[in-house]
């Protein structure tokens, strides 16, 4: 009998990441992925158009809304791919069951990426599934239609993700020049997603001198909204510095800044020829940008054929928590707690409180309240638009406007005026005579006299 004291591999435990792409942009920014050998990640790809979804060099494909498009695309609608993502929905969970990171691509402005990114985002979320959101906006030349389609499409998103990173394509003519062709264009775009996911899998996948696990990563990107990623890399002296700027001015982002972000996710990497100084003067170097409060949180990682280069991406979360809270997800609320009023709502009743018992204890001792004491229950709760239109409507049922005599002048012209005509003059009554019979007539003949013949 034969002891097996070797311990059982178990691949399960290690972080599970998905990167979704959604729609024609997608399924591009998930193909350039594969072609630069991003190690440690699933790839997932979903299309409403069959011939698109065929080109794509990922294992795992979602046709979606079959029924709905019949594999021909959405037509640019987003209610088009939002129907084609609720009729593929139990394909979703199931590329989305036992991940840990999802990141969702697409391209807003179209209809599938448009209109699926939410749907797929709000199942990743229901799944208990980190969610980052990575879209891009439409050029300028594309139309205004698109570009608020985008902008709706974006506010559903940001609904559902617990980070999102916005890159407007307008901002690739800042790198572009006049021999850049299009296709070198948005695979610049798609660098953005590829630093930004390698960077955070690198930190958890490949071994480093200061390494970092998911539990870090969802503390720093766990319901934060608006974030930015930026990579730098520089070599020769002052190359920590250099590449910490050049991560920290991502000039393809939104036009954010890192003042006021929330959490800061920091990964440098380089040779056996790092330093300990230079590890601190990048580090340093992103601090200064961020809130002071910032959670910051910083791994490296050696790669040896990087001797003579450092790189250092940046992932910094919540930069736009002063600015547009609303935006941020709501958390849920469990159902063992009780609902609580608004902050808001309890300072103001506090405030109107001293008021009121006033008011009642004087007139429970007869006192009469001047007009200015007497407590309005009414003009306050109300705004400009309904205090406007309250007074319109105490102006019509006042008193005065019931008064029978209306002058002439208050009621305006009828807008169909009848011409007059001679009515022609009614004939005159004929005065029927009556001649009045003589009195013979009412008395009996006499009898004729004899041997007369009758008539």
């Amino acid at each position: 009998m034969t002891l097996n004291l070797t311990m059982p591999v178990q691949d399960d435990l290690r972080p599970r990441i998905t990167v979704f792409g959604v729609g024609g942009a997608g399924g591009n920014a998930v193909n350039n992925m594969i072609e630069k050998a991003l190690e440690g990640v699933d790839f997932v790809v979903a299309n409403t158009d069959a011939q698109a979804l065929a080109q794509s060099k990922a294992q795992n494909r979602i046709q979606m809304g079959i029924k709905v498009t019949e594999g021909l695309g959405a037509g640019a609608r987003a209610s088009v791919g939002a129907a084609a993502a609720e009729e593929s929905i139990e394909q979703i969970v199931e590329h989305l069951a036992g991940a840990h990171m999802c990141f969702i691509t697409a391209g807003m402005g179209g209809g599938t990426g448009t209109g699926a990114a939410p749907i797929i985002a709000q199942a990743a979320r229901e799944l208990g599934v980190l969610t980052v959101g990575v879209v891009t906006k439409p050029f300028q030349f594309e139309g205004a239609k698109r570009m608020r389609q985008a902008e709706a499409g974006v506010e559903a998103l940001q609904k559902m993700v617990d980070t999102l990173i916005i890159i407007p394509n307008q901002n690739l003519f800042r790198l572009a020049n006049e021999k850049t062709t299009f296709t070198e264009a948005f695979a610049m775009a798609d660098d953005v997603l590829y630093q930004g996911v390698k960077g955070v899998t690198d930190l958890m996948v490949r071994p480093g001198l200061i390494n970092l696990d998911f539990a870090d990563v969802r503390a720093v990107m766990d319901e934060m909204g608006k974030a930015m990623m930026g990579t730098g890399e520089a070599s020769g002296e002052d190359r920590a510095i250099q590449a910490a700027e050049k991560a920290i001015a991502n000039p393809l982002l939104d036009e954010i800044s890192l003042k006021g972000a929330r959490g800061v996710l920091i990964n440098i990497t380089g040779g056996h020829d790092l330093t300990l100084f230079e590890l601190d003067e990048a580090a340093n170097r992103i601090r200064e940008e961020v809130d002071p409060d910032a959670n910051i949180i910083v791994g490296s990682t050696l790669e040896p054929e990087m001797e003579g280069t450092m790189r250092v991406s940046v992932v910094a979360t919540g930069i736009d928590a002063n600015e547009a809270v609303t935006d941020i997800p709501v958390a849920r609320r469990r159902l063992s707690e009780p609902l609580h009023a608004p902050r808001e709502v309890e300072e103001k009743l506090e405030a109107e409180a001293p008021s009121v018992i006033a008011a009642s204890a004087a007139i429970d001792a007869g006192q009469p309240l001047a007009e200015a004491e007497q407590p309005n229950f009414f003009d306050e709760a109300l705004d400009p638009v309904a205090a406007a239109a309250e007074e319109q409507v105490e102006d019509i049922f006042a008193e005065d406007n019931f008064s029978d005599d209306f002058p002439a002048d208050d009621l305006p012209e009828p807008a169909y005026q009848p011409q007059s005509r001679p009515m022609p003059e009614a004939p005159a009554a004929r005065q029927v005579e009556m001649a009045e019979p003589p009195a013979a007539a009412f008395v009996a003949p006499k009898a004729p006299a004899p041997g007369t013949p009758s008539p």
